[in-house]
């Protein structure tokens, strides 16, 4: 293929795809503890980072990785302590990680508004060795966080007081999902871009949700739509010249619409199932059924 001539369609391809399997891993739980939008939250609060990488002439992954830690760490704190003006601090914070990386980035020497754009929009020709090698080590600790540690992250985003009489660290678990969200959001801002990324944490996820009930199910559709549609966007941007983040978030959304559309059929189909069954007298063990519970996502 000829988009693999190209070392730098190659190294994008690669972040592509592992932004694919990161976002929705941690979107996932995200979406449990209805926190769609925090990864936007965190998308403003690297900008800062992003800005004193420059500045400092320091990697800018690795600087935006740093603060957005530490900006979800605030976040998670003003979620417990902050219960009556936690909405105004959380805005002081996410606008001052904007402010403060334009502020930083224009310091910086030679620095600009264009330097930024490609962090906030993503950007195929400025992935770099360095930028691949950084995503690589940062999108392991994405999965093994949030495949090694499931039973307890998902018992965490479902019932925080259940977790807690169970005896699971409640606090350093969110903490945990907290940090993991700010280093996925690292990771896609090179492809997708900081303020896209959130879609990418999300959209899939409530996608896999039209058609699975089980959290297991749930998290493979919302990986394998996360994958195909970063490298359908990836490619696309190539062939079209068309912005990677607006196209991968574009077909995000378009997925989300088709599967739906396909769900209302399904779900008609099993209804009328589960009536013939209850009208043929069979026992409840001969249906299957289409999921449990309200929360949706129960099994592991």
């Amino acid at each position: 293929m000829e988009i693999l001539d190209y070392a730098f369609m190659q190294r994008a391809l690669l972040a592509a795809v592992l932004v694919g399997i990161t976002a929705p891993a941690v979107g996932i739980y995200l979406v449990q503890r209805r926190q769609a939008l925090m990864g936007d939250g965190i998308g403003h609060v690297a900008m800062t980072g992003v800005g004193l990488g420059f500045l400092l002439s320091w990697s800018p992954v690795w600087m935006a990785t740093l603060v957005a830690m530490v900006g979800a760490v605030l976040m998670e704190l003003i979620r417990w302590y902050g219960r009556t003006r936690g909405d105004i601090a959380l805005a002081m914070l996410f606008y001052g990680g904007m402010a403060g990386g334009v502020m930083f980035i224009n310091l910086a020497p030679g620095g600009s508004n264009a330097n930024l754009s490609s962090y906030l929009f993503g950007s195929l020709s400025t992935v770099s060795e360095s930028d691949v090698t950084a995503i690589c080590l940062l999108a392991a600790f994405v999965v093994l966080v949030t495949l090694g540690l499931r039973r307890q992250l998902f018992a965490v985003s479902q019932d925080e007081e259940f977790a807690r009489v169970t005896g699971l660290p409640v606090r350093a678990l969110n903490l945990l999902i907290a940090v993991t969200a700010a280093v996925t959001v690292t990771v896609a801002m090179r492809v997708v871009g900081l303020l896209l990324v959130s879609a990418l944490m999300v959209v899939p996820v409530a996608a896999a949700q039209q058609l699975s009930r089980s959290f297991a199910a749930t998290f493979a559709i919302a990986v394998a739509i996360g994958v195909t549609v970063t490298i359908g966007g990836t490619v696309t941007s190539y062939y079209q010249d068309v912005p990677p983040g607006a196209t991968i978030v574009l077909l995000t959304i378009g997925a989300f619409v088709l599967l739906t559309a396909l769900a209302v059929p399904l779900a008609r189909r099993r209804a009328r199932a589960l009536g013939l069954a209850a009208g043929t007298g069979d026992p409840a063990e001969c249906v299957v059924p289409a999921g449990r519970g309200s929360g949706g996502n129960v099994g592991v």
